[in-house]
């Protein structure tokens, strides 16, 4: 108040005049009253957080990311019996006695075709199998010995049933796989004849008269192996 402005006697001194100007709200009260426009909406964090998801979900299915083979078939997991051996599956049986289908023709590691029946009046081992399998690859030893052993009798065909051709030489390097590696890959036909596949590896003996002796689904020991071979020599 100026000291010309008219004071009312009987006011005391101390007290506030009408006109003076009341204090500010501290900071607190003046954010607990800001518009509710200028906070962010629900539905706004809402979109932000699903366009984050959709970025991640652009760069998970981009080229070279999770870029695993993906494969129809699967590592057979029949339990062993009480010998320790696996006894195969049941419908293995059926292929008995029946005559092989060996009038197909694959290409090998090195793009050669092979014919199945080229091999007739041998006993002929054929191996379905893939690199990421791992029973699989417990068996090839096992067939490396049989080949070495029984090689003038006997031939050993490891069919690859889904790996690309690139893959198969370093991995038949890497395992010193002797014997020869088919390629079966986009070969549905070879692959039905055979069947059906529940699983890999899948063996099927053959004997010299080109009939099936015997299909085993599952990985098997090198006694089983040698116990069918022998008893088509």
């Amino acid at each position: 108040m100026s000291d010309n402005a008219y004071r009312d006697p009987d006011q005391p001194l101390d007290s506030a005049a009408p006109d003076e100007a009341v204090p500010a709200s501290p900071p607190e009260a003046a954010a607990e009253s800001a518009p509710e426009a200028d906070r962010p909406s629900r539905k706004a964090a809402w979109l932000a957080m699903g366009a984050v998801a959709l970025a991640l979900g652009l760069i998970w299915i981009a080229p070279g990311v999770n870029d695993a083979p993906q494969s129809t078939f699967k590592a057979a997991t029949n339990p062993p019996s009480e010998g320790g051996e696996n006894p195969g599956s049941a419908d293995d049986v059926d292929a008995t006695g029946q005559p092989a289908p060996l009038h197909f023709t694959l290409k090998d590691m090195n793009g050669v075709d092979v014919t199945l029946a080229s091999f007739k009046g041998k006993v002929i081992l054929l191996n379905f199998w893939a690199t990421w399998c791992g029973p699989c690859r417990e068996e090839i030893p096992s067939l490396v010995k049989l080949q070495q052993q029984y090689g003038q009798d006997l031939v050993v065909l490891g069919v690859s049933v889904d790996d690309p051709i690139e893959k198969l030489k370093p991995y038949a390097d890497q395992m010193k796989m002797n014997y020869p590696v088919l390629v079966s890959n986009g070969r549905e036909d070879v692959q039905d004849a055979y069947g059906p596949l529940w699983g890999i590896p899948v063996s099927v003996f053959i004997d010299r008269d080109g009939k099936i002796a015997k299909k085993h689904s599952g990985i098997a020991s090198k006694d089983q192996f040698e116990r069918e071979i022998k008893a088509l020599l």
